[in-house]
């Protein structure tokens, strides 16, 4: 190094080269020691404001020493001057900020979330229904036609290849399952209005796609439905259905929408004009009985009827007898009620503790990490062949990761999945199943690795009167697949 030269600076004197000392800049030199690891450092040129008692450092003055004293370390791994500082518009030179680390999910990008509604595509609708913005698409047979009627009139041409048949004139409404979105029924959605000669209308259930995210106040209460509750999906269905200004419609369901469109059905059969279950994601029965009530037992009261003699009256034992009977049916009411409190109980400490759980700043971390490392597997183990999985098919998933709040409207949504507060009072449907009238069909792929094409054969064994359909080389996902066959199996 150059030799060591000194200045005077008032009644300081200060050696070129070496590290200010106070009352002049402590800060500098804990910052040059940790940063560089040298005692010296050669300046060029070195300013001093008395008043202010700090140094002003003229731009680059530091930086060709600073270089070689850390090559000078034997390539300690310490950067370079421009990487680890940064020069202050006053001279004074600080560490810089390390930037902050890119998060992504599934290949998203998590620094950049955006409003569902900035998402949409050209064809994207959305409709207000309690306070959520559903998004929709909707394909229409009739416009389809009378723009293509007015195609061939201008052409000259007349064909009758359009004139299919509307008899039908009910339109149906999709549903899709767990993790999709509208964009799962994008191949068939057209070709089924053409099918039914009506409108198909498929719409992102909330917590999926590009339907606004609803937050959820801490207590869990809300002067409205949940809106990831499958009560609040069965409710939107129906609004649908107003929506479309019609009596009827067919209710297609895929997966976990299976769920809704049955559920819908009990909750309003007459508006229901047929079902297609699509891979259902509901348990068959084991066992597939007959609604038989011949086996009912009368109740006599143990015995005793209320044509009582005056026998009873003159017969001591019976009176002990009823007596004891009265006693026993009073201790088994209240040993009943306590059972049915404690439970109830549990079951409201077990409903808070689950809640404190999912919505904890953990459970988004996990959320991410799940998506992230099996988010786009899932997709493609749910084909047939999972290398013939399209580019485009993954980023149709993967697009609602960029809403904001999606993992918290997703861990709201396995939430009310699991506590199921919708169906509170009612029978489990597996057992409801035998008593759907209205025309049901059964689909799946011969290679379902989700949902087991013999579940969905029992399933469709216990509906009275349904039809079963398989599609074969087809998994989880046959309107995805094969839409071609997918339709042709409907028609």
């Amino acid at each position: 190094m150059a030799a060591i030269t000194a200045q005077k600076f008032g009644s300081t004197m200060h050696k070129l080269g070496s590290f200010p000392i106070p009352p002049f800049s402590v800060r500098k030199r804990s910052i040059y020691r940790s940063i560089y690891g040298i005692k010296l450092v050669q300046i060029k040129s070195i300013y001093s404001n008395m008043e202010k008692r700090k140094w002003v450092v003229p731009k680059n003055s530091y930086r060709t020493v600073c270089n070689a004293g850390a090559a000078e370390l034997g390539g300690s791994g310490i950067g370079s001057f421009e990487e680890l500082t940064e020069q202050r518009l006053d001279g004074e030179i600080r560490p810089k900020k390390k930037k902050k680390k890119k998060v992504s999910v599934a290949g998203v990008d998590q620094d950049e979330l955006v409003d569902p509604l900035n998402l949409a595509d050209p064809d994207s609708l959305f409709v207000e229904f309690n306070g959520v913005h559903l998004h929709h698409k909707v394909a229409d047979f009739s416009s389809e036609i009378s723009a293509a009627s007015a195609s061939d009139l201008d052409n000259g041409v007349t064909t009758k290849e359009n004139s299919i048949s509307t008899s039908i004139g009910i339109p149906a409404i999709l549903l899709h399952g767990f993790g999709a979105t509208v964009f799962s029924w994008e191949r068939v959605l057209k070709p089924l209005a053409k099918l039914i000669g009506s409108k198909a209308v498929a719409f992102d259930r909330p917590a999926f796609g590009l339907t606004s995210r609803i937050e959820i106040p801490a207590t869990g209460k809300l002067s409205t439905m949940n809106p990831y509750s499958i009560g609040f999906s069965i409710a939107a269905t129906l609004n649908f259905i107003d929506l479309l200004q019609s009596q009827k419609a067919i209710l297609i369901g895929h997966s976990a929408g299976c769920l809704v469109a049955a559920n819908a059905y009990f909750e309003a059969p007459e508006r229901v004009a047929a079902l297609i279950l699509v891979a259902p994601a509901i348990v068959a029965p084991l066992v597939i009985g007959k609604n038989d009530n011949t086996n009912r037992i009368p109740s006599k009261r143990n015995g005793l009827d209320d044509n009582s003699t005056s026998e009873e009256g003159e017969n001591p034992f019976r009176k002990i007898r009823v007596m004891l009977f009265k006693l026993w049916t009073g201790v088994s009411r209240l040993v009943v009620n306590m059972v049915q409190e404690m439970k109830a109980m549990a079951n409201t400490l077990y409903r808070k503790i689950l809640s404190v759980i999912l919505r904890s700043n953990f459970a988004v971390m996990l959320v991410r990490l799940i998506m992230d490392k099996y988010g786009r597997e899932a997709v493609r183990n749910a084909w047939y062949d999972s290398k013939q999985v399209p580019d485009h098919v993954i980023h149709g998933y993967t697009k609602p990761l960029k809403c904001k709040g999606w993992e918290k409207a997703l861990l709201e949504f396995t939430l009310a999945m699991i506590l199921d507060s919708g169906s509170e009072g009612k029978p489990p449907l597996k057992k409801r199943l035998k008593d759907i009238s209205c025309p049901v069909l059964v689909v799946t792929g011969d290679t379902d690795r989700l949902v087991p094409a013999w579940n969905a054969e029992r399933l469709a064994n216990s509906i009275p009167g349904a039809k079963f359909e398989v599609i074969k080389n087809c998994g989880h996902l046959p309107h995805e697949e094969k839409p071609e066959e997918f339709v042709a199996v409907i028609q």
